[in-house]
């Protein structure tokens, strides 16, 4: 039987071995405030990567970036009632400026001191951005207004988890205007498909772009688009949504132009975000029970080089070796870009320092001793492949010129295996059904992995669609979406309303 790096495995309990993957990985750790966490440098390596990733991908569609403030004016929400109320319960609000002693040794807000109006720490800036788009915008020749933003915003989370549902996290929210809603419309999906390939491409992550229903909108949007993911366990992860606002936000924050003709138009607006709820997908999808296993693109350290040191003279020579080797990985490519290759010098024992870098994910962890250097050589161990048929770590030894020229190969493959690993785990997960019956077998107590159900849908709305939404929650199930692309007419009534259905959406259980 292997012995696994971690004291849980994913079959035994997967929402233990997931904090274990953070806690024994250095991802993250609790901060001392609720719902709140210190992202540590291989989580926060693994953000920037992504970051700077996503970052290309929306300057190339022609976006910039901007900063807006944290603190929004109460006012500003007040504007937009049904924005307000989809975020009231969670807004974190700031009354006072200043504290003062109470007597006791402690300190108090100072009662001089309140503010004159509340400021709500933000939660989403849709309100404060689009104040300056009213100032922004005069004529038809102002749009579209493209922007991004990278900040954190903060959400009174009841129920927290590292990563997946924190009360302050890492986002980047865009922010566009438009004369149309044609064109707003376009934008919205264009946002879309950049996630889409983004999550494919970056994070290795097989995603199903669509459309929400109704009742899992964005609070105040016309419609709602998601990119749902398939954890390890079955359940749906939302790993980005992009909106198409209409005039609704436009209208209450005065968003308007002159346009051609000399009339007064209202802007239709749109707004799209991810967050670093995508490094707890990336866990959830890629990980084993010896940790995390990083996709190469977003590996802060793609190839860490272990060097096996006893305290000899013959240590020097290794690490000489180890130094010539990190030089020769770095001026390699790999996915587009220089290696990126770590030398581990800390003192520690070899092992430590390789299950370490196993439980962390890093793509390829190099070995290299004494008899390595004598002949050439070096031990490879690639994290995606980590044991042998007979359950031995596998090790392979190899020409260090030889490792170095297939190095950028090997992590494309890695990339590229971790991918298709993803794409059988949604594929075999999703099963169509016909009748409301078959939805609550597959979805039954004894049903460790149920994954999701397709089935067929009318669009119901109001009290109908509220109907079918407390059927839903009795089995702890939400509309994922309707996924993009479908052609036809389902050959079927619609599972809840027996009317005719125009789609089909999939059903899941999600975090």
């Amino acid at each position: 039987m292997i012995k696994r790096a971690l004291p849980v495995t994913r079959e035994q309990d997967f929402a233990a071995w997931y904090q274990a993957v953070i806690a024994e990985g250095d991802l993250a750790e609790e901060s001392g405030v609720r719902g709140c966490m210190v992202i540590r440098p291989w989580g926060y390596g693994i953000w920037e990567r992504i970051q700077r990733l996503l970052d290309d991908r929306i300057k190339a569609t022609g976006h910039e970036n901007c900063y807006f403030p944290l603190f929004i004016p109460l006012s500003y929400f007040e504007k937009e009632a049904e924005h307000v109320e989809g975020f009231a319960k969670e807004m974190a609000v700031v009354t006072h400026h200043r504290l003062i002693g109470d007597g006791k040794g402690g300190l108090v807000p100072d009662p001089s001191a309140k503010l004159e109006e509340p400021l709500v720490v933000r939660p989403t800036s849709e309100t404060v951005i689009g104040a300056a788009f009213a100032r922004w915008v005069q004529s038809w020749r102002d749009l579209p207004v493209l922007i991004n933003q990278w900040a954190n915003v903060v959400r009174w989370e009841m129920r927290t988890r590292m990563f997946l549902r924190t009360s302050e996290f890492l986002w980047q929210e865009g922010h566009t205007a438009h004369a149309s809603a044609e064109e707003a419309r376009e934008e919205t999906l264009k946002m879309l498909e950049v996630y889409r390939s983004f999550a494919e491409d970056c994070l290795a992550l097989h995603v199903i772009a669509g459309e929400k229903p109704e009742n899992e909108r964005f609070p105040g949007a016309v419609a709602t688009y998601s990119i749902e993911a398939m954890m390890g366990d079955g359940k749906a992860l939302q790993a980005g949504t992009s909106h198409f606002l209409g005039t609704n936000f436009a209208s209450a924050q005065n968003i308007r132009f002159q346009n051609a003709e000399g009339g007064l138009e209202v802007a239709n607006t749109t707004s799209w975000g991810v967050s670093t709820r995508m490094i707890g997908g990336v866990i959830m999808v890629h990980g084993d029970d010896d940790g995390l296993r990083c996709p190469p693109a977003i590996a802060p350290w793609q190839a860490v080089i272990v060097p096996m040191l006893r305290d000899q003279p013959e240590d020097a020579a290794i690490v000489s070796y180890c130094r010539a080797l990190q030089a020769e990985l770095a001026a390699a490519f790999a996915l587009g870009e220089p290696i990126r290759a770590l030398l581990d010098l800390k003192p520690a024992k070899a092992a430590t320092k390789r299950w370490g870098w196993v439980k962390k994910g890093a793509p390829i962890i190099v070995e290299v001793g004494g008899r390595d250097v004598a002949g050439g050589n070096v031990s490879v161990v690639r994290r995606d492949e980590l044991y042998r048929p007979d359950g031995k770590l596998d090790s392979r030894v190899q020409p260090r010129a030889d490792f170095v020229a297939g190095a950028g190969a090997l992590l494309e493959a890695i990339q590229a295996a971790l991918h298709a690993q993803s794409v059988e785990n949604v594929r075999a997960n999703i099963v169509p059904l016909s009748d409301w019956a078959a939805v609550e077998a597959s979805f039954a107590e004894d049903q460790k992995n149920p994954g999701w159900v397709d089935v067929a849908w009318s669009r119901p709305t109001g009290a109908a669609l509220d109907a079918v939404v407390e059927r839903l929650k009795a089995l702890k199930l939400t509309i994922r979406n309707a996924p993009r692309g479908q052609t036809g007419q389902p050959d079927a009534p619609c599972i809840f309303t027996g009317e005719t259905a125009v789609e089909r959406v999939l059903i899941g259980r999600a975090y």
